[in-house]
């Protein structure tokens, strides 16, 4: 029985996680000549196991994806949400590849809006600035806001704890919303980094860096991404204890055994939230391959995400 348990789990992981495979007709059923007797054992655990009605129960809030950014415009983004059971997904274009200028980050924003005009049911757009241009971005904020957008997602122009990103964090902490930041970790071993070029920007966030603003600001709240991103998860989450004003989402291609329950049982059930960054089978899969309770696992993908929303009143009914 136990083998059967373990068997439903690898497919329920690895299934979702193999691009396109939702898009059969026959979702799971397929086989090929010559596959091993692993394989034909496996899709004969599978055959008995409906993928896709583990994935339509839960009620989803994507809290980490973009727009206009990796696969073209909010049309593929809402083909994946309808295929798997994603309700709302909160979308943003932060300076990924510009420098961040008052013009590019207006520009992003008017972007999302347009989306947001577009699926006005589905989607809802996270607001990106530069807190170099510190009135620009105030007066971006307000505009946004005044416009439904929620939350702030940001790149790697400034880390999240230096002191000209102050002024953007006390705006947030008085509109209740959350600060969405992307961040990394080299792979390590007891907070020792690896001293090899990742290519990662000099700015990027860290987790000493979310520590450090968490402490100064307890009334802010903030948003770790991707811990599926392929840094160090591990380390980050554990750095992150003591800290409940900081939030993780369990996005990106990455799927490390146990990722999900460990993450828990650091952070407890109320700090982590489903988000894709566009890695859609992967990060649903990764849920239901976890073993998380049925009500952790709502909580994950809905929940915890709109407990955030509701302190500024942009709650999901």
């Amino acid at each position: 029985m136990s083998n059967l348990i373990n068997r439903r789990k690898f497919v329920t992981g690895t299934a979702l996680s193999a691009a396109g495979i939702l898009m059969s007709d026959r979702v799971l059923g397929m086989h090929h000549a010559g596959e091993t007797s692993d394989a034909s054992v496996t899709e004969s655990v599978a055959s008995k196991y409906n993928l896709m009605k583990d994935v339509m129960k839960y009620r989803k809030l994507d809290s980490h994806v973009h727009a206009h950014l990796f696969d073209g415009g909010p049309e593929g983004n809402i083909a994946f949400a309808d295929r798997l059971g994603i309700d709302k997904m909160f979308v943003s274009l932060p300076a990924y590849h510009g420098v961040g200028t008052p013009q590019e980050f207006r520009s992003f924003n008017d972007l999302m809006l347009k989306c947001m005009k577009q699926y006005p049911d589905r989607l809802i757009g996270q607001f990106t600035a530069n807190a170099i241009y510190q009135k620009e971005s105030i007066e971006e904020i307000k505009r946004c806001v005044d416009l439904g957008m929620v939350g702030l997602k940001v790149y790697t122009q400034l880390k999240i704890n230096d002191p000209l990103f102050y002024p953007i964090i006390e705006k947030m902490i008085d509109l209740k919303m959350i600060i969405h930041m992307h961040a990394y970790t080299q792979l390590g071993l007891g907070g020792y980094r690896m001293k090899y070029d990742t290519g990662i920007r000099p700015n990027t966030s860290i987790p000493e860096d979310f520590v450090n603003i968490a402490k100064r600001y307890p009334e802010a709240m903030f948003q770790y991404a991707h811990i599926g991103g392929g840094g160090d998860w591990e380390y980050a989450c554990k750095s992150f204890v003591h800290y409940p004003n900081i939030y993780v989402d369990t996005s990106g291609s990455n799927n490390p055994e146990n990722m999900i329950d460990s993450a828990m049982k650091l952070l407890g059930e109320d700090r982590l939230f489903f988000g894709s960054d566009n890695c859609y089978y992967q990060s649903v899969g990764k849920i239901l391959a976890s073993n998380l309770t049925e009500n952790q696992k709502k909580k994950v993908f809905f929940d915890n995400y709109n407990e955030i929303l509701k302190k500024s009143g942009r709650n999901v009914d």
